[in-house]
Formats: C-alpha cells, sequence, structure tokens
C-alpha cells in the first residue's frame, strides 16, 4: 500500500484525534471516511440534489439526513394543529416522505363540544371564560417513510399531492446535451 504524506497545522491537531476517536480506528482511516463522505456529498450536489435533513419522532426528535431532491410539499392547519408532508426523491433513485404534525390542543372532558365551538371562528378572539374547562396537549411528532416506487406513495401521501407527485415524476423532463 503506498504511503501518503499529510501536512496537518498544529491548530488542527485536536480536530485529527477527536475525528480518530469518533471511528475508532487509525487516523489513516478517520480521514478516508470523511473523504468519502465529502465525495458522496459532492458528486450528489454535481448531480442536482441536495443534502435534506429532517426530524423523526415524538418529543425528544432523532435527525435524518440524506440526499435528494424536493418533490413537492402539503400543508393543512386548523384549530388543533398543522401538518405537513414533503415528498422527496433521493439519490439512490428511491422516494422519501417526511410527514411533520404540531402539537395539538385538544378539549376533553363534558364540556369539550362547548370548548371547540368556544375556540374557533370569532368566538376564538373572545375566548372561553368559564372554569370548568380541560384540555390534553399531544407532542408534536413527525414521521419518515422510504418507497421504492411511485405506487407506494399512495399510502403515504395525500390525494392532492399523491396526483402532482405522479403527474411530476412521469412527465420529468429528458436532459438534453448541448454541444455548443
Amino acid at each position: 500500500m503506498p504511503n501518503k504524506t499529510i501536512y496537518v497545522s498544529d491548530d488542527d491537531l485536536p480536530l485529527l484525534q477527536r475525528a480518530q476517536e469518533l471511528t475508532g480506528s487509525n487516523l489513516s482511516a478517520a480521514i478516508i471516511t470523511g473523504l468519502r463522505r465529502l465525495v458522496e456529498v459532492e458528486e450528489a450536489k454535481q448531480a442536482g440534489f441536495d443534502e435534506i435533513t429532517v426530524k423523526v419522532g415524538v418529543g425528544k426528535t432523532s435527525i435524518k439526513r440524506f440526499l435528494g431532491v424536493a418533490l413537492g410539499e402539503w400543508s393543512s392547519s386548523s384549530n388543533e394543529g398543522q401538518e405537513t408532508y414533503s415528498l422527496f426523491r433521493t439519490s439512490g433513485g428511491r422516494f422519501a416522505v417526511h410527514h411533520a404534525r404540531s402539537e395539538l390542543h385538544t378539549p376533553v372532558g363534558p364540556n369539550a363540544e362547548r370548548s371547540k365551538r368556544w375556540s374557533s371562528g370569532w368566538r376564538g378572539w373572545i375566548g372561553d371564560w368559564s372554569p370548568d374547562q380541560a384540555w390534553m396537549r399531544t407532542p408534536a411528532q413527525a414521521t419518515f417513510s422510504v418507497v421504492d416506487t411511485v405506487e407506494g406513495l399512495e399510502s403515504l401521501l395525500p390525494a392532492e399531492l399523491y396526483a402532482i407527485a405522479v403527474q411530476t415524476i412521469h412527465d420529468e423532463p429528458v436532459v438534453e446535451d448541448l454541444d455548443i
């Protein structure tokens, strides 16, 4: 195996040591791991993909990161909260759906219907001042799904977004390379 010499400034030595600790291996393996990631991201960017990061879970979320391109988004809001569906094509040719729902505040108990009426329209500006109210809070949550085919998206997306997605995916323009 050929040897290569890499010159590192004294200021960057802690970074190299931390990279070696995180990869649990020798310095060469840490450098190669970083270079592989750099090449993967830069080649995907040259092909028109972006690095996309989404939060997934309930309460304390995890972060998912992938290379892809946005194909569409659908949002809806009501008195109870907001939800958003985001559709992506991944650099691997698959489809990813991120579904996020905001925190919900739902009236409960024997006076729930009255509280719902008083939380919408002009009554929402005045408010329900009665002392006998009960509310339930459901934390925000988000899911992330990946499918191989367009047909696999139908059960994951609202009908409006699915119809646009099918049309967009099937009508995608062919790239014409010009020698001009």
